[in-house]
């Protein structure tokens, strides 16, 4: 009886014409890589302080310029703004990103104290990415007894 042959002797079923860098190459092609598409905004860290009358509040903005930052008072709500921008000083002078991690856009953070703060006396500043509010409390109003007539 005579068996059909499904391959001459001496035939291989694959021979790449091309040495192992191709398959190895395409085994590195179908290797899942790492992509860091963390876009998490930065968290602006608050803490606030009572002492003597005054709220003293420290928030840390780093990378954030002074003119980028808007802070308001409304009664006991306190309302911090601030915004990241992107600079463009590496694609400007003809090179290109390699790699950017840092983040750009916008960050709030709104909190509410005890007591109304007194808007007209309180002071802002700004130094070493760390914002300083100094926030005198409202004078409370004493009552006031009516005599009737």
């Amino acid at each position: 009886m005579n068996t059909p042959r499904l391959f001459e002797p001496g035939l291989k079923l694959f021979e790449p014409a091309i040495s192992d860098s191709f398959e190895s190459m395409f085994k590195r092609f179908l290797t899942p890589t790492w992509l860091d598409v963390d876009t998490t905004p930065i968290e602006m860290r608050v803490d606030v302080a009572e002492k003597n009358g005054t709220y003293t509040v420290r928030a840390d903005l780093p990378g954030v310029k002074k003119e980028d930052i808007n802070v308001r008072i409304d009664g006991n709500l306190v309302q911090i703004d601030a915004e990241i921008k992107q600079q463009k000083d590496i694609k400007e002078s003809g090179g290109k990103m390699l790699r950017s991690e840092r983040y750009y856009g916008s960050v709030s953070r709104s909190f509410t104290v005890a007591q109304d703060v007194d808007d007209t006396k309180a002071k802002a500043t700004y130094e070493d990415g760390v914002l300083t509010l100094e926030l005198p409390k409202k004078e409370t109003s004493t009552a006031k007894q009516l005599l009737i007539q």
